[in-house]
């Protein structure tokens, strides 16, 4: 039967049912009351230890000592305790230590297994994973609380930001704890990510020698695009080429995905909707009259920007173009969608914040002073990176410019915004962390270890910034503190040429697009796997 879940006195949630420790190890209440121990060798009886213990190997005991030891029976206790510490005080050190190693152990007292079983483990919700694996190695009884399913739930709700998911194959066994398997297979990622792995990244190669342009990665999918004028699917298992996508007559320059849903935008001024599962074109949407430069896919709708200034509002799923917002004078460089609001940015200095189903032109905020480059929308801020060097943050409901971030020297080429932590990767070769909120800059990933050249692209998770540069490398900082980890990913001609264009990670694994544009590295993928296998034990988390 499934337990409810209790609280302990301060509302924290322990797992209900009672069950002490049955055998000779430990103290039950219910021998306690059956007799309560006079003397010392009383004690050691009721502790389940044997009468005779070991005596020290000096020969025959001393002339007197039984009249000694009967004389010291016929005094009252404050006699005997006067008695004692004359003798402790005539004693040497190796003697007094000898009396510890025999007394303590007899008043230590296994708590625990004293305690209904659902107290005990209200205990035991207080101790970190890495204790609790230790307290596992105590006895049986307490292995048997330290496995707990609901109790290692608990742990796994504690760890902020990390997304712990049940898997169903896992084993209901009441003896084993699926929930301890999820925490410390996360705990092995996480420890992956941070410190490293022996293992080579799996290479994929393709695209000859032209560029990728754009990278997106679903469950075990990859597509990556290029100026070659295809798109490929790849495994992200096996490394494998599972298709080609030919159907463009111009290079690729933006993609999105969703499951098996690619949609792509190419310089022959179409959008093209595949099935990455077939290789099948389901859809070739006409309309725009110049490359399209941008797209961004919310549910069945996406919406694309164009160098002919203007947007589009398609529905993937019939190939139909919806809506056209017009009001750029210049070429839209970025878009958001959140499913109401159309979010654009473009070379004419403007951010546009536009109502789709009505095509009208809801704000126009103006204050850059030179071309928009990336965008970032959550409903509620929309923050936009410029050529001007600075980054401003725009209340999407009245238009107004909140918070104008400065501190980068060059161009914002791509933002992250998430939980109102933005952050912005530049051409000054810096990664900066802000809260949009106070417009405060929390940190500047640079240093020792910073990028020798601009940032290409970047992503957060798990409390992880990861950013890759034109100088060859994706480097792994940490969100909180700012501070730089690792290298992730060196090509062997950084600083000559080498260079990674795109990255995309999810929980467990990363994909890089890497190149050169002089002939000194070769066009690839490089999909690391942060994943491990389930065979190691409890000992990896201690």
């Amino acid at each position: 039967m499934k337990r409810k879940l209790d609280h302990g006195p301060d509302g924290r949630p322990f797992p209900s049912g009672k069950k002490h420790c049955k055998g000779n190890s430990y103290l039950s209440p219910s021998s306690l009351a059956q007799a309560t121990p006079t003397t010392f060798g009383d004690l050691r009886l009721a502790n389940g230890h044997s009468a005779q213990r070991r005596r020290v190997n000096s020969g025959p005991p001393p002339t007197g000592l039984q009249d000694w030891l009967l004389t010291f029976q016929t005094w009252s206790g404050p006699e005997r305790l006067l008695a004692l510490d004359e003798l402790i005080d005539r004693c040497e050190t190796s003697q007094v230590k000898h009396m510890m190693q025999v007394i303590e152990p007899q008043f230590q007292r296994d708590f625990i297994s004293l305690l209904p079983k659902e107290l005990a483990l209200y205990v035991l919700t207080f101790l970190a994973p890495r204790d609790l694996l230790q307290a596992a190695q105590t006895c049986r009884y307490w292995r048997i609380l330290a496995e707990d399913n609901l109790l290692w739930r608990e742990k796994c709700r504690e760890e902020d930001g990390v997304p712990y998911r049940r898997r169903e194959s896992m084993c209901p066994d009441a003896s084993f704890s699926p929930w301890k398997s999820v925490y410390i297979r996360q705990h092995r990622i996480e420890t992956n990510w941070r410190m490293g792995d022996t293992r080579e990244p799996m290479v994929l190669k393709g695209h000859d020698d032209h560029v990728i342009t754009c990278l997106q990665f679903s469950g075990d999918l990859i597509v990556s695009g290029s100026d070659d004028n295809t798109l490929k699917v790849w495994s992200a298992i096996t490394g494998k080429c599972l298709r080609t996508l030919t159907g463009h007559s111009g290079g690729v320059w933006c993609s999105q995905m969703a499951g098996a849903t690619v949609i792509s935008g190419s310089t022959d001024r179409t959008l093209r909707v595949w099935d990455a599962e077939s290789g099948e074109c389901v859809h070739a949407l006409y309309g725009h009259t110049s490359t399209v430069r941008c797209m961004h896919l919310h549910g069945e709708r996406v919406v694309s920007g164009s160098r002919d200034t203007t947007l589009r509002v398609w529905d993937v799923s019939t190939g139909r173009c919806e809506h056209v917002l017009a009001g750029h004078v210049a070429a839209v460089r970025c878009v958001q969608y959140d499913g109401r609001r159309v979010v654009s940015g473009g070379y004419d200095y403007m951010v546009k914040v536009w109502d789709p189903e009505t095509e009208v032109c809801l704000h126009t905020l103006q204050g850059h002073t030179n071309r928009v480059y990336s965008l970032q929308f959550d409903g509620v801020f929309v923050v936009s990176g410029s050529l001007d060097t600075s980054i401003r943050v725009w209340d999407v409901e009245t238009g107004g410019c909140v918070h104008t971030l400065t501190g980068h020297q060059s161009l914002t080429s791509g933002m992250e915004l998430r939980d109102n932590i933005l952050v912005s990767g530049n051409a000054d070769s810096t990664v900066r962390v802000w809260d949009v909120r106070t417009g405060q800059c929390l940190h500047t990933l640079q240093g020792p270890n910073k990028h020798q050249s601009a940032v290409t692209c970047l992503q957060f998770c798990r409390g992880l910034v990861l950013s890759s540069s034109d100088d060859g490398t994706v480097k792994l900082w940490d969100l909180r503190t700012g501070a730089w980890l690792r290298d992730v990913v060196a090509l062997q001609s950084r600083g000559s040429g080498g260079v990674v264009w795109r990255i995309r990670a999810s929980d467990t694994r990363l994909v890089c697009a890497a190149g050169s544009r002089n002939g000194t590295e070769e066009t690839k993928l490089l999909v690391l796997d942060f994943d491990l296998d389930d065979t190691k034990t409890d000992s990896d988390l201690k």
